[in-house]
């Protein structure tokens, strides 16, 4: 171990995890050191208030107000940015970092989904390292395992849960019975959802890291607006106890695939479909069984098979052990482009056409209880070409009219969506349906 030249870190961003990563470095201060083979040293911390008590001591580290000045120092090597954000001072740090040829480590989801190509392009110019392990669910090494672990296969799907707020939320509503607002509330009151939960229950955070996720297994830029976005703001319990009585569970889930094509025998790209969405999960699936606010991520390699990586997803620790190991990787002077290949041989791709995609799906509508309804929903459904596999008309415990629960066969989701377009402005039904996808 060379301990004549410490690692020298400037860490911005003192909130739970950049607590988390102090007071993990000192108390498995000798481990790391001897894995690394280099002491790591904290010298300068920067973050918005200086007086928050973080329950760790501050003390032994210079305070720096001007956290763009780090960048520049000549006694720090490393910049490990825990403030978050995808723009602003975040971004502008991260490119100060790079400019001077400094490492540059982030938990960052938002601005690496946002940024992330640009970045990488501008780290393998100056050939420095740029990673961001605790950017993609948490603690979980699932960045280093595809990007190193599988790099020789193909990746053909990438899927998972990536949120823990809504998993906690979903699994919660599953093994309670309790109605959505009311777990929400629990689970802001448990640290799990912030004030605002927002960026979680639309699905907006689980995007930012699938889209990361897909250009890292596909080899294609990332391309965070092409993500179709459904929340889990209107899933309701009876949503939850219909899926239960055919063999499924709800969980926010995740996907993407590079669609492809053959011509000669040469296989090419014809499109990236990425979607956040509510999906049903067969009972036997390993993702039915991840409760709480775990994340989990499943991807099919061509030869490796299927990988799945499951842990927690957020909290200090977790976070804290991931960007820990991204700072161990940068003293062994261990790294690589930042998405497993030179950011110029990443592929522009297109946004499939979601509509053409073929699957069953469940769909739910709250009607009024008046004859007639189910015909009008079942003509619609078969004038857009979609078969019914199955449909139950149930009393909701808590609001006027019926609710109605259908399982289609495998349809395009265009049908399904014209279907619905057929509905439109029908005074039979209460509010929009929901329509949720079945994982086969």
């Amino acid at each position: 171990m060379n301990a004549e030249n410490p690692l020298r870190l400037a860490i911005v961003g003192l909130g739970t995890v950049g607590a988390g990563v102090i007071r993990l470095l000192e108390e498995n201060e000798a481990l790391i050191a001897r894995r690394a083979g280099r002491p790591i040293k904290v010298v300068a911390i920067s973050a918005r208030d200086r007086g928050r008590d973080r329950g760790v001591d501050l003390s032994p580290y210079e305070w720096v107000d001007d956290m763009g000045s780090l960048a520049t120092r000549d006694d720090i090597d490393v910049i490990v940015e825990l403030i978050g954000g995808a723009d602003g001072p975040a971004l502008t740090l991260a490119r100060q970092s790079l400019a001077h040829r400094k490492p540059f480590v982030t938990a960052n989801k938002a601005m690496i989904a946002h940024h992330g190509l640009g970045l990488a392009r501008e780290a393998e110019r100056v050939d420095v390292a740029l990673k961001y392990e605790a950017a993609v669910a948490g603690g979980v090494p699932v960045i280093k395992g595809l990007r190193e672990g599988a790099a020789a296969n193909r990746i053909e799907r990438v899927y998972g849960i990536l949120n823990g707020t809504c998993n906690f939320i979903l699994s919660t509503m599953e093994d309670e019975g309790r109605s959505f607002d009311d777990v929400l509330k629990d689970a802001q009151a448990k640290g799990f959802a912030e004030a605002d939960p927002s960026f979680d229950i639309d699905g907006i955070d689980a995007a930012h890291k699938l889209s990361i996720l897909a250009s890292l297994c596909f080899g294609t830029e990332i391309d965070f607006a092409s993500v179709d976005i459904t929340g889990i703001r209107h899933v309701i319990a009876e949503d939850i106890r219909e899926a239960e009585a055919l063999g499924y569970c709800i969980r926010l889930i995740g996907m993407a695939e590079c669609e492809e094509a053959s011509d000669n025998g040469e296989t090419r790209n014809i499109g990236l479909f990425q979607r956040v969405h509510p999906t049903l999960i067969p009972f036997d699936h390993p993702l039915a069984h991840v409760d709480g606010a775990l994340n989990a991520v499943v991807a099919e390699g061509n030869y490796v098979g299927r990988l799945f990586f499951q842990g927690a997803g957020a909290g200090a620790g977790p976070t804290a052990s991931a960007v820990v190991a991204d700072i161990i990787d940068v003293a062994r002077d261990e790294y690589g482009p930042a998405f497993a290949m030179p950011a110029e041989w990443l592929q522009r791709q297109t946004k499939a056409d979601a509509g053409q995609r073929v699957g069953r799906s469940y769909l739910r509508l709250r009607v009024q209880d008046r004859p007639g309804v189910l015909a009008e929903i079942t003509a619609a459904m078969r004038d857009a070409g979609v078969s019914i596999e199955s449909l139950i008309q149930r009393s909701p415990s808590d609001s006027d009219g019926v609710l109605v629960a259908i399982v289609t066969h495998a349809a395009e989701q265009a049908r399904i969506d014209d279907s619905f377009r057929r509905l439109a402005g029908s005074d039979s039904l209460i509010d929009a349906p929901m329509v949720m996808h079945i994982l086969d």
